[in-house]
C-alpha cells in the first residue's frame, strides 16, 4: 500500500452473496480496515457479522450511515445505489459501485484494475464496477488487443445462478430435487422477475438473462458490448454477445471468438500474450485434457483461460475459453482489487 493509513469501510449490501464475498476478501488479504460499516436494509439491521473474529451489528443503509465512511463498497441493487452513492459521496466517500446504476455515466470510471487501472485517477467520488461477465471477458481480450490489435468480438456465455443471487441458487436446488423425484418444478426467479414468462433452471438452458431491449438483445447482453469499448476505449471495435444461464451454482464461462488486425499470429503468440498477464491463468493442455472448468475456478480470484484455436477459415480469427468466479472476480474481488488500486494512487 502507498501509506500505513487505515480506513472506515462500509460494505452496503453486507448480507447478500457478493457483500459476504467482499467482508471475506477484504479479511483474506487484510484490508487497512481501521472501522467496519457493515450496511444493510431495515429489516436485517440489529443482526450481526463476523469480521476477523469481532461481532459488528449491522447497520441501516441510510444517508446518515455513511457519516465517516472514507471507502464504500456497493453491491445492494441499482435502485439503492442511485439512491444512496450520491449521499455517501457529499458526506466524503469515495463509492465503488458493484451494480448497473453508473457504469454508462460519462463521468464514472469503469475499471478493471489489470485493464485500466489508470482511470480511476479520473474519479469524481463513484467508481463502476463493470458486469461480472464483461470483467473475466476483458482481462482475456486487453493482452491480446494490446499486442495483436482486435477489431472484432463474439461472445456467447454459460453463467452460473449465483449471477441472479441467493434466491436463485435456492431455486436450482429445490427445482433439481423436485425433478428427480418426478415431481413438477416451480420457476419463480429466473429467467427474471419481471418477465411474464418463467421457465425451469434444472436441466435447461435459458437463453435470456436480464430483460429484452427493443433491438433484440438483453439487457445483459448490451452491458457486455457497452461497457467493453468503454473499458478499452475503443467504439470501434464490433462486439456482439448471446447470454445464457445455465443450471450450475458458481463461476461463468464464456466462449469467445476474436479477429486481430493481423493475420499472422499463431496459436503460441496468442498463449504467450495470456500467459504473462497479470490476473490471468492459461490451462490449456489439450494432449492431458487441460482446461479451466466452472468448478475449477469456484472460490478462485484469477481469471482462466484454454482452448485456444485458429479459425479454420477466417486467418485473422482465435476462439478460447474463459471462466472465472462471477462473485470473486465478476464481483467482490474486482471491487476490493479497485479500493486498493485507489489507496495506492493515495
Amino acid at each position: 500500500m502507498a501509506n500505513n493509513k487505515n480506513y472506515h469501510v462500509a460494505i452496503v449490501g453486507v448480507t447478500g452473496a457478493v457483500g459476504q464475498k467482499m467482508l471475506k476478501m477484504l479479511e483474506e488479504i487484510d484490508f487497512p480496515v481501521e472501522k467496519l460499516y457493515p450496511l444493510a436494509s431495515k429489516r436485517s439491521a440489529g443482526k450481526t457479522i463476523t469480521f476477523k473474529g469481532e461481532e459488528i451489528k449491522i447497520i441501516e443503509a441510510t444517508p446518515d450511515a455513511f457519516e465517516g465512511v472514507e471507502i464504500a463498497l456497493f453491491s445492494a441493487g441499482g435502485s439503492i445505489s442511485k439512491e444512496l452513492a450520491p449521499e455517501a459521496v457529499k458526506r466524503g466517500a469515495v463509492v465503488i459501485d458493484n451494480t448497473s446504476a453508473f457504469r454508462m455515466d460519462e463521468e464514472v470510471p469503469l475499471v478493471v484494475p489489470e485493464v485500466n487501472k489508470e482511470d480511476i485517477k479520473t474519479h469524481k467520488g463513484i467508481i463502476a464496477n463493470p458486469n461480472c461477465s464483461t470483467i473475466q471477458m476483458v482481462v482475456a481480450l486487453d493482452p491480446i488487443r494490446k499486442k495483436y490489435g482486435l477489431n472484432r468480438v463474439i461472445v456467447s456465455t454459460y453463467q452460473s445462478v449465483s449471477g441472479s443471487g441467493n434466491d436463485a441458487v435456492e431455486e436450482l436446488k429445490g427445482q433439481s430435487r423436485a425433478m428427480l423425484d418426478g415431481e413438477k418444478a416451480e420457476a419463480n426467479i429466473l429467467p427474471v422477475k419481471s418477465e411474464p414468462n418463467h421457465y425451469p433452471i434444472a436441466f435447461n438452458a435459458l437463453p435470456q438473462i436480464d430483460v429484452f431491449e427493443d433491438n433484440h438483445y438483453t439487457f445483459e447482453e448490451m452491458k457486455m458490448i457497452n461497457e467493453t469499448k468503454k473499458i478499452m476505449h475503443d467504439s470501434t471495435i464490433k462486439v456482439a454477445a448471446t447470454c445464457v444461464r445455465l443450471p450450475f451454482f458458481y463461476s461463468h464461462a464464456e466462449s469467445v471468438y476474436i479477429e486481430l488486425d493481423r493475420d499472422d499470429i499463431s496459436i503460441e503468440d496468442l498463449q504467450n500474450a495470456l500467459r504473462n498477464h497479470p490476473g490471468l491463468v492459461l490451462e490449456d493442455d489439450i494432449s492431458n485434457q487441460i482446461y479451466p472448468t466452472p468448478l475449477s475456478a469456484e472460490g478462485k480470484t484469477d481469471v482462466f483461460v484454454g482452448r485456444v484455436r485458429k479459425d479454420l477459415d477466417v486467418p485473422n480469427g482465435f476462439h478460447f475459453w474463459v471462466v472465472s468466479d462471477n462473485l470473486l472476480k465478476g464481483a467482490a474481488w474486482n471491487s476490493v482489487q479497485i479500493a486498493q488500486a485507489l489507496i495506492q494512487q493515495d
